[in-house]
């Protein structure tokens, strides 16, 4: 067999959808899964935007249009970004694309095979995945839970060398659910400009902000006209997963180059669905509103739960949609842990190494899930921790 590209020895996906392929082949023989391995939402999309996408179909927009995405979209996205952000991005600085490309063609079109990116870890789990087939020099920066897994500019500074390219922030932050205060965003922008690099602000869950806290972005500082990318979708806050909508905003000579990359690979994004997110910007805010004390709602019952098990604890997410608890105390691996949790709870969890070393002995839990759900799960990995405890001093006692 002849073989591949070098490329292609870097590919290592995504670990959560291995994950989930076991977990729907144990259900496909019958078994009850408990799902909280996926960063999706069992809530629905709101029936406004699937209306909105039926209606693009109705009219016929299934033809290709500018590959950049049509101008009521983006129409639509700098009006928001304007309302939230408080500065107007012009229809150059953006460019339609699934969310998770964005991650992929920033780092492709500012930094070469040798340059280095500096990312979290733990860390959304692409960020690596990405840097390691494209052949660039990933710099992890360790994020502490003493710290509230909060990403220091200092940390930033210190691995900075004439490599660098590119800063990925993440805030709110997958898997730890921390949120950057307005003190640390200014310094990690005003720490690109003075070394002259790119920032891709990873701002998916910019909308899911717990506590009356609000979401800072780096695109502030240079409005995104001189190095900042900020990436945006409506996976999580919508529940518009399977849309695969999402969108970039940066300086308009990199959303060019991104864009002739978009359109050689997929020539365009789908108007139909284009639609939907014009839906769900302009409709029903109020509803969006509602989701999130929704979640927030949630986010309180998985932390009350978690943290009544024993030898399990977890802060309080300031973001997001996962609580990211420490196991160390129950003397298993993250890899372990998850592994007892299916076998003997049927729940299935990701290990904390899938989003970096760092994530050792930690957990990630997406909670975004029906609270009946949360509350009879964590039930069962609490009784089936206990049970393992009293299978252990049985035994210890034959011993003896």
């Amino acid at each position: 067999m002849r073989p591949l590209s070098k490329i292609t020895e870097g590919l290592i996906g995504q670990p959560m959808f291995r994950l989930l392929a076991n977990t729907q082949a144990k259900e496909r023989r019958g078994e009850r899964i408990y799902h909280f391995e996926i960063g999706d939402s069992d809530l629905p999309v709101h029936p406004h935007i699937t209306q909105a996408v039926k209606k693009a179909l109705d009219n016929g927009r299934t033809h290709y249009v500018d590959s950049t995405g049509i101008i009521e979209f983006k129409r639509a996205i700098s009006d928001d970004v304007e309302k939230r952000l408080e500065f107007k991005p012009s229809h150059g600085q953006i460019l339609v694309m699934p969310s998770n490309a964005v991650i992929d063609f920033v780092v492709r079109c500012v930094a070469d095979p040798g340059d280095e990116v500096i990312y979290p870890d733990p860390g959304f789990s692409t960020y690596r995945s990405v840097i390691k087939y494209t052949g660039v020099k990933g710099v992890g920066i360790p994020l502490h839970e003493k710290n509230g897994f909060h990403l220091k500019p200092i940390d930033i500074e210190r691995r900075i060398t004439d490599k660098t390219k590119l800063i990925i922030v993440n805030s709110p932050s997958n898997p730890t659910g921390a949120v950057l205060n307005e003190d640390e965003i200014l310094e990690i922008s005003l720490i690109a400009k003075k070394y002259n690099l790119y920032i891709l602000s990873d701002e998916v869950y910019s909308k899911v902000v717990f506590d009356s806290r609000q979401h800072h972005s780096l695109g502030i500082s240079d409005q995104c006209r001189e190095h900042t990318i900020i990436l945006e979708g409506f996976s999580k806050v919508y529940s518009m997963a399977g849309f695969r909508l999402g969108y970039a905003i940066g300086p308009e000579h990199v959303i060019e180059k991104m864009g002739l990359l978009f359109q050689t690979i997929f020539s365009c994004f789908p108007a139909f669905i284009q639609y939907g997110g014009i839906s769900a910007l302009t409709e029903h805010e109020d509803l969006t509103r509602q989701r999130i004390k929704t979640y927030e709602g949630l986010r309180d019952i998985i932390y009350e739960k978690i943290n009544s098990i024993p030898n399990i604890s977890c802060l309080r997410p300031e973001g997001a949609l996962y609580v990211f608890p420490n196991i160390t105390r129950t003397r298993m691996t993250s890899q372990q842990f998850c592994e007892f949790a299916l076998e003997r709870a049927n729940i299935a969890l990701l290990p904390g190494t899938c989003f970096g070393d760092y994530g050792e002995g930690h957990i990630r839990i997406c909670y975004a899930r029906k609270e009946t759900m949360i509350v009879e799960a964590m039930d069962k990995l609490k009784r089936a921790l206990q049970d393992t405890r009293i299978e252990r001093l049985k035994l210890a006692h034959e011993r003896i």
